[in-house]
């Protein structure tokens, strides 16, 4: 397999661009060239002369082959443990609406994510009251780590700081699982040996 690559990979696909499977893919393909673009737009990859993206399973269309890259997934509520020492721990997610947290909005003028839980079967959402928003997950996960408040976001991101007593998980019983990411391309006959190049490592 030879030629060029071009992917559009969502910022928080952690197992994607963490570099170890790019780094062992390129190694392994000496001859393909790949080009990301991380972005959390959502367009017509096809359009925009991409030949694969990869995103959460969740948005991506109808018409697209996809193909799981990663487990299942779930988002969880973090803080360092000297924000919580100083603010308190909250124990139910209706009580984030009284402290200091950190929103991810995809771009300006977008309102800010709400923040997703369930309770006994249902799912329900909070609308934090956001001291600081940003679409970069680095400036979250620093800030957080600092004692700038509770931040939001994918269990993979966060479980290093976790590891390292950085960061601490909160509300863990109100934080469902859901379909993790999927690489996503257009449904053609027959597969560029580039891509199935791709495909067949992510399986290994």
């Amino acid at each position: 397999p030879r030629g060029l690559l071009r992917l559009a990979v969502s910022s928080i696909a952690e197992r994607f661009i963490n570099g170890e499977l790019l780094a062992t893919f390129l190694i392994r393909y000496p001859h393909i060239e790949v080009d990301i673009s991380v972005t959390d737009e959502e367009f017509d990859i096809v359009a925009q002369g991409f030949d694969a993206g990869v995103r959460l399973g969740e948005i991506i269309a109808q018409d697209m082959i996809a193909v799981p890259v990663s487990l299942r997934q779930r988002q969880i509520a973090v803080a360092s443990p000297a924000y919580l020492a100083r603010y308190g721990t909250p124990r139910h997610p209706h009580e984030l609406l009284q402290h200091c947290c950190i929103g991810w909005r995809r771009e300006p003028g977008v309102a800010p994510y709400r923040w997703e839980f369930a309770e006994e079967g249902r799912e329900f959402d909070v609308a934090v009251n956001a001291r600081l928003n940003t679409n970069d997950m680095g400036i979250m996960i620093r800030t957080a780590c600092a004692g700038g408040g509770i931040a939001f976001g994918l269990e993979e991101t966060y479980r290093p700081y976790i590891a390292r007593g950085e960061l601490i998980p909160l509300l863990t019983a109100y934080l469902p699982e859901f379909a993790g990411f999927y690489l996503y391309f257009p449904s053609r006959k027959h597969l560029a040996p580039k891509l199935r190049a791709l495909i067949d490592h992510m399986k290994v």
